[in-house]
């Protein structure tokens, strides 16, 4: 049924916030003959809501330290104001940073602004994300991940580089975001103190819990941007959908009989699997419709697929032609993918959570919060008007609960503890998180770094040992950093490193559950009696050997575009070994040294077979069992497949266990 939305979730509005009202029915310019010379870029620019606002915005800016903007989604706001910043000369003695969650969402709206600035990409406007650095001494625009601000403020934490810091997309509370928000905002007071320039910092979303962002950042003046770009109609399901993916399938093909072939459907969903899997369907299915239908390219969107055909989303689709995009919930924010007119959300999303307890993450299904729903539904109205179909009754949206948990206080929080460590924060146990981790959480994760002999305690302090300064140089977990640097003393350093790349991409191997006997038959010739890691370096060392033939990769059920990936994580990896003056060797044909290496660098995750046949971790002494997917090794598991097998964890975790090592 249709539903004509008010504007995203209520917002409580604190004494002395500043309201900028924007009119989206109202003509924002006239054209005067001189301006009718005006690139269409330009045009655009100005006929977007912000634009309204942009003087007495700027004057807002110019005056504050630290500010939380509010701005409806296709206002403009996040491409629009580091380019404002800029024009009007705020911070242009240093760089402006504008942090995204998404590798995916720095690297378009850098190409956008770029483009916009007439620049070529690289110069003025660059990006930097995990393995890839696209910025040069002249850029004062610089798009990047929060995990790669974080990464800088470790050499640098008071962010002296920078003198404007914008954190976009606030409301996803990512577990860098959150630990950026301290970040920066001790660089921020100890620039003061230290009588530095100062460095201001611009918290923005179009949805967030407004009162605890302007109580954390200092109570900060709160900047409303009020009304979208364009009008979203809503629709909700009459009764409870008991299958979302038939229900989205359905949704699909309705509107594709339906609308005009110019208009694009994104669909969002909770993960590669049934992706992949509907992606399928909906192909087959277009095959055999009428003439009339026109035809459909489907897409999906996921994180772990390369930048390169993440980027196709955003090609247009043939003339005559529909795009549907299958995605998760990566599109949600900041991406603007052109002609997308209807947005279909399944009211799923897939989430991690960690029990100190028993160590195991789980990866499980859950409803979004009313604040995803928004941005889901915000997609439909970037461009022009657009419809939200919600797999879902509005009775439902009703009880859905109103802002995400934030991922700091339901994730593993060991590689969190040695970022702080490393950053040199005096009182990790007591760090100023704006929505504090569980205790036990804490504490479980200090073990864990202690184990390892990353850090150590002393006076109720944490400190960082010379071990765990390594550790911290490396953009992985500590169990796996660990394991690379303990590889010297094994004579095995090629070989982790390339089995740590393999760990660190999803989904390398595929299994298509129509051709399991298939699969079985092509995967026999590299299992290994040694162990799952020794198995996908058999497999990574065939397809070196083949060069990436993609004709191998299909017959073998390889996704060749992991494998390009693991090959570029392999390098990056390799740079931070050689610049840390580590041995790059290989053992060639001795594998228990790699076996060695691994139990040392590894042994929190290891389980014991029990008289009776079953499993338990060593550690927790958690039941766990072996996943299908494991090697059949008697009296061995792999953790991670035990894992897998109890908390439906992905294949990314695979580890094995070692007897008698």
């Amino acid at each position: 049924m249709p539903h004509d939305p008010d504007p995203p979730p209520a917002k409580k509005f604190k004494p002395g916030s500043v309201f900028f009202r924007l009119d989206k029915n109202k003509p924002v310019m006239l054209l005067t003959r001189k301006e009718n010379a005006t690139s269409p870029l330009d045009i655009q620019r100005k006929q977007l809501p912000i634009y309204q606002a942009k003087l007495q915005l700027l004057n807002q800016l110019r005056t504050l330290h630290s500010a939380i903007l509010i701005g409806e989604t296709g206002s403009g706001k996040t491409t629009q104001i580091p380019q404002y910043l800029y024009e009007a000369g705020i911070g242009r003695q240093g760089i402006i940073a504008i942090t995204q969650p998404r590798r995916v969402a720095a690297i378009s709206l850098a190409g956008r602004v770029a483009e916009e600035k007439r620049t070529q990409l690289g110069k003025l406007v660059g990006y930097t994300v995990r393995f890839e650095d696209v910025t040069s001494s002249e850029t004062k625009l610089k798009f990047m991940t929060d995990g790669m601000l974080l990464r800088e403020a470790m050499g640098d934490p008071l962010l002296l580089r920078y003198t404007v810091v914008v954190l976009d997309e606030a409301h996803e509370r990512t577990v860098n975001t959150d630990v950026l928000f301290g970040v920066v905002k001790t660089a921020q007071r100890r620039r003061r103190e230290f009588s530095k320039v100062p460095l201001k910092v611009i918290v923005m979303s179009a949805t967030m819990d407004v009162d605890l962002f302007s109580e954390y950042f200092n109570k900060s003046p709160v900047l409303y941007l009020e009304g979208r770009q364009h009008p979203i109609q809503i629709y909700y399901t009459k009764q409870p959908q008991s299958d979302y993916l038939h229900a989205a399938l359905v949704s699909i093909f309705q509107i594709h009989q339906e609308a005009p072939p110019s208009h694009d459907i994104l669909v969002f969903m909770t993960g590669q699997e049934e992706i992949e899997a509907l992606a399928r369907t909906c192909r087959d299915i277009a095959k055999h419709l009428p003439d009339s239908c026109g035809p459909m390219v489907v897409f999906p969107l996921y994180a772990s697929l390369p930048p390169v055909q993440q980027l196709r989303v955003f090609q247009p689709a043939p003339k005559g032609c529909r795009k549907v995009i299958l995605s998760t919930n990566i599109a949600e924010t900041s991406v603007t993918i052109s002609r997308i007119k209807y947005v279909i959300d399944t009211g799923m999303v897939k989430a991690k959570r960690f029990n100190p307890g028993s160590g195991l993450e789980v990866l499980a299904v859950q409803r979004v919060s009313k604040a995803q729903a928004w941005q889901r539904a915000g997609r439909a109205g970037r461009e022009d008007s657009g419809s939200c179909y919600r797999l879902y009754t509005e009775e439902e949206f009703d009880n859905l609960v109103p802002m995400t948990v934030p991922e700091i206080q339901r994730c593993n929080l060991a590689g969190v503890m040695l970022q702080l460590t490393a950053l040199g924060i005096p009182d990790v146990m007591n760090f100023d998180f704006m929505s504090k981790p569980p205790p036990e959480a804490v504490h479980s994760a200090v073990e864990h770094l202690e184990l390892l002999g990353a850090v150590e305690m002393k006076e109720d302090q944490v400190h960082l040992t010379a071990l765990g300064k390594k550790m911290a140089r490396f953009p992985l977990e500590p169990k796996y950093a660990k394991t690379i640097l303990l590889s010297t003393n094994y004579f095995c350093s090629e070989e982790i490193l390339s089995i740590v790349s393999l760990l660190s991409v999803d989904n390398v191997l595929y299994n298509p559950p129509a051709r399991r006997e298939e699969v079985l038959a092509a995967r026999k010739k590299f299992i290994s009696s040694e162990g799952d890691h020794m198995t996908l370096l058999n497999i990574y060392r065939a397809f070196k050997k083949v060069s990436g033939n993609k004709e191998w990769c299909r017959e073998n059920f390889v996704n060749s575009r992991s494998m390009g990936l693991v090959k570029e994580v392999q390098a990056q990896l390799k740079d931070i070994c050689l610049k840390l003056n580590l041995k790059l060797e290989s053992c060639g044909g001795d594998t228990a040294s790699i076996r060695r290496c691994l139990a040392h660098g590894m042994f929190i995750n290891t389980a014991e077979l029990q008289l009776d046949g079953t499993y338990l971790a060593l550690d927790t002494h958690q039941p766990v069992a072996i996943h299908p997917s494991s090697c059949p090794i008697p009296g061995q598991a792999s953790l991670c497949s035990l894992q897998r097998a109890s908390a439906h964890l992905p294949l990314l975790y695979e580890r094995p266990v070692f007897g008698g090592c």
